[in-house]
């Protein structure tokens, strides 16, 4: 097969409406906008215009805050790393996305404590929980901030 031969799959695909374009196609005249009113001329407001009157995303009450310099990170708890790194790895957010434990790094890895971590591993994160931090290093591994 070539590139030439390739066509798409039968009933995937439809031709656009061109309308406007004389009585014979059937979306003459008109346009298939009916006869007159706003609806049929140009400049027509989007869905959200409601005649002038106050839209209703402007009438509810607006809540809450975001916070735009919100710092995000990517959560690993520590029994991941028990099951997925041997002793003495190096565990880094490149690591911990080749094993699939984070899919996005965002603004850095931070290790949870949650299970228990019994191998010794070298741990380079952007941040720790206090019992994290304690269960690396009581497994005679290292918790690096970087």
């Amino acid at each position: 097969m070539r590139l030439h031969q390739l066509s798409p799959v039968a009933g995937s695909t439809k031709e656009r409406k061109r309308v406007g374009r004389g009585h014979g196609s059937g979306q003459g005249k008109t346009a298939g906008k009916g006869h007159k009113g706003q609806k049929a001329r140009g400049g027509v407001k989007g869905a959200a215009f409601e005649g002038g009157q106050l839209p209703l995303a402007r009438r509810l009450p607006k809540r809450g805050f975001n916070n735009i310099f919100r710092t995000e990170h990517a959560i690993v708890n520590l029994s991941v790393l028990e099951e997925r790194f041997d002793a003495g790895a190096v565990v880094d957010a490149d690591a911990l996305k080749s094993v699939g434990a984070i899919k996005k790094t965002l603004d850095g890895v931070k290790i949870l404590g949650n299970g228990a971590l019994s191998k010794p591993l070298t741990v380079k994160a952007a941040a720790f929980s206090a019992s994290a931090k304690a269960a690396i290093e009581a497994a005679d591994g290292t918790a690096e901030v970087v």
